[in-house]
């Protein structure tokens, strides 16, 4: 097939490496293929269905470069569930009744789009795969090839979604000016919370980031400027269970000890629980279009450092959520050498007419190539037991896997 017109969308949260992606396939494409025509759509499948797209002109290509410095994206990103008609209809997305595959689908052959790059979490990718089929029902073919997009670093079978990298080194940053807030209260409780459900290697990743900043600082001794202070002393994470009484009485010994404790947790940490709770009170849960809880309204962090305040007899206990300001930077040089070479394979890809999602295989030794649609899934949970996490919970005193 041969490709005259390729489209560039970005969907879901943010992530430290949407405006770099989509300035590295721009210029890929121009390097190889300036020929094929480029648009954007605006504000992801948002704008997909309701037809508003921006040309990718010669002065868009000719300064392409200096997307890589910023965050965020020059699309626009938006949460649209493609399945969830209802949904698309009461934000007038489609006219009541529609199936908004079907609109996203004749958009894209109205377009004459032959290649649609998607660049974000599974959702986005299996939906753009959807896409794919119903956009074949009308005998246009449409290749579809995605780049994984989550801060979270839970991309099943990807090793290392783009992002990710820079999320936990910007959480630590942001942790390296929060935890000075334990010199800011006697019995300080500080909760660094990160964001993300499925947020387990994210909250690990950052955790270690940040004490390894922490190893290369010199202090001054006998002022109170310890070291002690200033690291971590509990780092929760989904895929460990929080006993949250004998972890009260471990952080009680450290808050005794050091006048504060310093705690680290996953968004997601406990939400289980907490979810079991709510329903068994009573409550009504709320849930996104997609079906998933809103972490932003239980505020499972909130939760955690109220019972642990009680338990550790803190004067004063404060969350801070580093996920905004993490999520929206622009990518660091790990991250910008992975964008890059999987921006590269896409545009091959695209033109050798393949579709699939560029990622590092993990059942393939980690080899970066263009993974089958079947095989992504959302929700990949970190390993705990994973050496250097194990060794970070032993360093801190608390109990880990074996």
């Amino acid at each position: 097939m041969t490709v005259r017109t390729v489209a560039l969308l970005t969907s879901g949260g943010l992530a430290p490496c949407l405006s770099s992606a989509v300035g590295a396939l721009i210029e890929e494409y121009t390097r190889v293929a300036p020929d094929v025509r480029i648009i954007g759509y605006l504000d992801g499948y948002a704008g997909l269905l309701t037809g508003r797209h921006v040309e990718i002109t010669d002065e868009v290509r000719a300064a392409a470069t200096r997307l890589h410095a910023f965050g965020g994206s020059p699309l626009g990103n938006s949460r649209v569930k493609l399945t969830n008609a209802a949904d698309a209809a009461r934000r007038g997305l489609v006219p009541e009744g529609a199936d908004p595959l079907r609109v996203a689908a004749d958009q894209l052959v109205a377009d004459g789009v032959d290649v649609l790059h998607t660049i974000g979490g599974d959702d986005t990718s299996t939906t753009a795969a959807d896409l794919a089929a119903h956009v074949s029902d009308e005998g246009h073919e449409l290749q579809v090839i995605g780049l994984p997009k989550t801060i979270d670093n839970d991309i099943v079978p990807i090793r290392q979604s783009l992002g990710a990298w820079t999320a936990a080194e910007q959480g630590a940053l942001f942790a390296r000016h929060v935890i000075a807030e334990h010199s800011s209260s006697p019995r300080m409780l500080v909760v660094h919370e990160i964001m993300g459900r499925h947020s387990g290697w994210l909250t690990a990743e950052t955790a270690r980031r940040y004490r390894a900043d922490l190893a290369s600082r010199e202090f001054v001794p006998g002022i109170g400027n310890d070291p002690r202070r200033w690291d971590v002393h509990a780092v929760y994470v989904p895929e460990l269970d929080l006993d949250l009484e004998a972890e009260g009485r471990r952080l009680r010994a450290v808050m005794d000890e050091l006048d504060c404790a310093n705690v680290f947790v996953a968004e997601g940490a406990g939400v289980d629980e907490i979810v079991a709770s709510l329903e068994a009170d009573g409550a009504d849960v709320p849930r996104d279009a997609f079906g998933h809880v809103s972490l932003d309204e239980i505020d499972p962090g909130e939760r955690i450092a109220d019972a642990l305040a009680d338990r550790v007899g803190a004067d004063k206990s404060k969350v801070w959520k580093s996920g905004y300001f993490a999520r929206s930077a622009a990518p660091n040089a790990e991250d910008r050498d992975l964008i890059a070479r999987s921006a590269e394979l896409a545009v091959r890809a695209a033109l050798d007419g393949g579709s699939g999602v560029v990622g590092q295989d993990e059942e393939r030794a980690d080899e970066l190539r263009l993974i089958e649609f079947e095989r992504i899934a959302g929700g990949g949970a970190f390993d705990p037991a994973t050496p250097w996490f194990a060794d970070l919970l032993h360093d801190i005193g608390q109990p880990h896997a074996d």
